[in-house]
């Protein structure tokens, strides 16, 4: 795709299934790559991703700051940023006060916080692409999701407000919404929950306009789409990439 060549591209929760496939298609089409994650680091995985890896806790500012010097120093200034870090707790009505504070610091603070430090790097370029992960769950209710689908409802207010703030200097914003994703995470919650994942898996395609789940890659395709400058006159969007789901 044009326009990610020797770009300097930071993924958050790069560790993770979707921040793993998009770290690595942005590695394929030339980008330098940081991935950042609070888990400690799978040396594996991340070599084979080719990206560089910085293990930070992105509810800490100061340490967020501290990073994006340190890669900026090491790969270049940050022109694209994708925040795919995400606390993944499902909750309803009975949800906590501590659960909420937990999962927003994480999904909305978190966000802001990784994002005001990368736009200090692009507004001196005058460019740079921000891709922000929600999910159909910042579209559709779900039993069970109050918690998760507050915070992506967020995300995408998130991401229309920096598009008008930022299109000043030359950065775009956009959202990127999954929906059901064939993930590591998903076969982990159905063994954890004591489901059988085939069962699960069909459950799940049967909703589906498409009649699967998607694969991370495909997820990833779009993200090195949004980021590349293919979609240099998209900023404000929401982009559903969930086989049909939320169109009937």
């Amino acid at each position: 795709m044009r326009g990610l060549k020797d770009k300097v591209a930071v993924v958050t929760g790069g560790l993770g299934d979707l921040g793993y496939a998009t770290a690595q298609r942005l590695r394929e089409e030339g980008c330098r790559v940081a991935i950042l994650d609070l888990r400690a680091d799978d040396e594996r995985r991340s070599k084979a991703s080719g990206a560089e890896y910085w293990r930070v806790d992105i509810t800490d500012a100061e340490a967020v700051r501290s990073v994006f010097d340190q890669i900026s120093r090491r790969l270049g200034p940050c022109s694209i940023l994708i925040n795919s870090a995400a606390l993944f707790l499902f909750k309803g009505i009975d949800a906590t006060l501590e659960e909420f504070q937990d999962i927003c610091s994480v999904n909305i603070a978190g966000t802001s916080i990784v994002t005001h430090a990368a736009v200090e790097h692009m507004k001196s370029r005058s460019s740079g692409s921000i891709i922000n992960f929600s999910s159909i769950s910042g579209f559709v209710a779900q039993p069970q999701f109050a918690t998760y689908t507050a915070t992506k409802f967020a995300i995408r207010g998130l991401t229309k407000g920096w598009a008008v703030d930022l299109a000043p200097f030359g950065i775009r914003v956009n959202s990127l919404c999954p929906g059901s994703i064939y993930t590591a995470a998903f076969v982990k919650r159905c063994k954890d929950l004591g489901h059988d994942v085939h069962t699960e898996d069909a459950k799940e395609s049967k909703a589906i306009l498409l009649k699967r789940q998607g694969r991370p890659e495909e997820v990833a395709s779009v993200a090195a789409f949004l980021a590349s400058e293919e979609a240099s006159y998209i900023t404000g969007a929401d982009i559903l990439v969930d086989g049909g789901y939320t169109a009937v």
